[in-house]
């Protein structure tokens, strides 16, 4: 599935290039957590030892991954999707079943989890919350404020492909479809 058919707008291409870039480091968090996992199987299973930091590590790593790939995903429409009638429709019906979706369901969402995951960080900002395994990893609340800022990035890709399907659906039928996709 293309989101081809969108005509881009400043503010998506800003949007866009600045999710992209971080999309793009990601690389480096999943290598670092392969790296992380092979060092903690390798001391595990041939030196019997356990490291209980660096199974939080993990644990840490593929959050961020996760939640900070999310906005990405979106943006970049690598996102799971029902194509099976929507491959089917027209461009325009398309654009109004994304902006209905994203409005009634993917924007309050986020709304949602923002509101919440506020509480939630700042009460483990409040305490100095650490993790409670001895020799756990420390600053349990910098994992947990990956939670609102990955949900940030997300309302920020939302932003973009709304001004997107605005453009495509209030300003550019006059210009017909030449430019979509520039």
């Amino acid at each position: 599935m293309s989101d081809s058919y969108l005509p881009h707008t400043p503010l998506s291409r800003w949007i866009d290039n600045f999710i992209s870039l971080i999309g793009k480091r990601l690389v480096f968090i999943w290598l670092m957590l392969l790296a992380v996992i092979v060092v903690n199987v390798i001391s595990r299973y041939v030196f019997s030892q356990g490291h209980i930091e660096l199974e939080e590590l993990q644990w840490h790593l593929y959050s961020i991954g996760f939640i900070f790939g999310i906005s990405y995903a979106y943006q970049s429409d690598a996102h799971i999707r029902v194509d099976m009638l929507y491959e089917n429709f027209s461009d325009p019906i398309k654009a109004w079943i994304e902006l209905y979706g994203t409005l009634l369901f993917l924007v309050p969402f986020i709304i949602l989890i923002l509101v919440f995951s506020i509480q939630f960080v700042s009460s483990s900002w409040a305490v100095g919350e650490v993790s409670s395994a001895p020799g756990g990893l420390p600053f349990r609340y910098l994992i947990k404020a990956a939670l609102p800022t990955g949900f940030l990035l997300l309302l920020l890709a939302v932003v973009s492909r709304l001004s997107r399907i605005f453009q495509f659906l209030f300003f550019s039928s006059a210009k017909g479809s030449s430019d979509a996709g520039k």
